[in-house]
């Protein structure tokens, strides 16, 4: 009866220890509302595949139309983009911008 009595309790004490490993583990799914949040309060979008936020100003603006005049698209307000589409033009954004620094300096 005693083995088993501590055969419990290390098995009780291992549960209460791994639980704020498995609850940290889980996506939360708030995340993407702080994220909203956070536009809106700072003016900014946030990348989810790049996990980064960029400043919608004049410059993000000429980027992304220039990205509709190359797919021939007309404009579109990028918050209207499907996310598949806004993920495309992050993706592209990204491997622009090494090419935007230099013409910049």
């Amino acid at each position: 009866m005693h083995r088993r009595n501590k055969l419990l309790a290390s098995l009780f004490m291992s549960a209460v220890l791994a639980a704020p490993i498995a609850v940290n583990a889980v996506a939360r799914p708030q995340d993407d509302r702080d994220h909203e949040r956070h536009e809106k309060a700072e003016g900014g979008v946030y990348d989810r595949e790049h996990r980064d936020y960029h400043n919608w100003d004049d410059r993000e603006d000429s980027m992304y139309r220039r990205w509709l005049d190359e797919r021939h698209e007309s404009y579109r307000e990028f918050q209207r983009l499907k996310r598949r589409e806004q993920r495309d033009y992050w993706n592209w954004r990204h491997n622009h911008e090494q090419h935007e620094e230099h013409e910049h300096q």
